[in-house]
């Protein structure tokens, strides 16, 4: 077995810098991702979301950051249960429900990265469907509220706002695929985070500028960074694994293996 190379860092960062801003939104609006919060909740769930987006940005700290913005991720994804039991046919719910688990599975994928329990092979996997199961949802909401979608589109963007909608869609679709038949998850994780990344320059930030005061717009746009900040940190394991395991695949007596250190 091969050590690993040390791995890039920047997913983790960026979801850290995302939770933050959900930390001071949430105390500027007292307000989470439009659930208004009583007033007794408001600065426990903002110093939780600070605190931990401060904690996972260090390594020695990264751990407790991830365990305790896992934490607040899943209490608002379990909070959007009753409205899916209460109308199961309305997407919207669902919609919800896993936009927020997908941004519990970067802390999952974070703290076990940093621990010894699992092997990579066994958090690759597990990465890999948690958020490809998200990415199928992105897709089912995106194609049920495809005129919604459309219309977020900015209208200076060639060829026409619906080819757009259609087209993200599409990509969603292909990145769910190949991270739950791990064929080219590693590129699709990549051009999914991009795409995020994309949606939240193009997208939710031409609308902070235009209206700062809509808690709707900061808000969104902070999710679509937490979400990218998720993807980029899957991508950064799945590059982890794959630089790990590649040189086991070099013909045994070959130059290249025997350069390799063995435990």
């Amino acid at each position: 077995m091969t050590e690993a190379a040390p791995g890039s860092n920047l997913g983790r960062h960026v979801f850290g810098v995302a939770a933050l801003a959900f930390g001071l939104i949430t105390l500027a609006w007292h307000d989470y991702n439009g659930r208004h919060l009583p007033r007794y909740s408001v600065y426990a769930i903002a110093a939780a979301l600070i605190f931990g987006g401060a904690a996972i940005q260090f390594r020695r700290t990264a751990k407790t950051g991830a365990v305790v913005l896992g934490a607040v991720y899943l209490v608002f994804a379990l909070l959007c249960v009753p409205g899916i039991v209460a109308a199961p046919r309305i997407y919207n719910s669902w919609g919800n429900f896993f936009e927020q688990f997908s941004l519990v599975t970067g802390p999952v994928i974070v703290y076990a990265g940093l621990s010894s329990a699992w092997s990579r092979e066994t958090l690759d996997r597990i990465g890999r469907i948690l958020l490809g199961i998200c990415t199928v949802s992105f897709t089912l909401e995106q194609a049920i509220y495809l005129g919604a979608t459309a219309h977020l589109v900015p209208k200076w963007l060639p060829p026409s706002q619906m080819f757009w909608a259609v087209a993200t869609t599409v990509f969603f679709a292909l990145a769910a695929a190949a991270l739950l038949t791990n064929r080219m998850a590693l590129l699709a994780t990549r051009l999914l985070t991009i795409m995020l990344v994309i949606f939240g320059l193009l997208v939710w930030v031409p609308l902070v500028l235009s209206d700062p005061h809509s808690h709707t717009n900061w808000s969104e746009n902070t999710e679509t960074f937490a979400i990218a900040g998720t993807a980029w940190i899957l991508a950064d394991l799945l590059d982890e694994y794959r630089r790990a395991v590649r040189p086991s695949t070099k013909i045994k007596g070959s130059p290249e293996a025997q350069t390799q250190v063995f435990p």
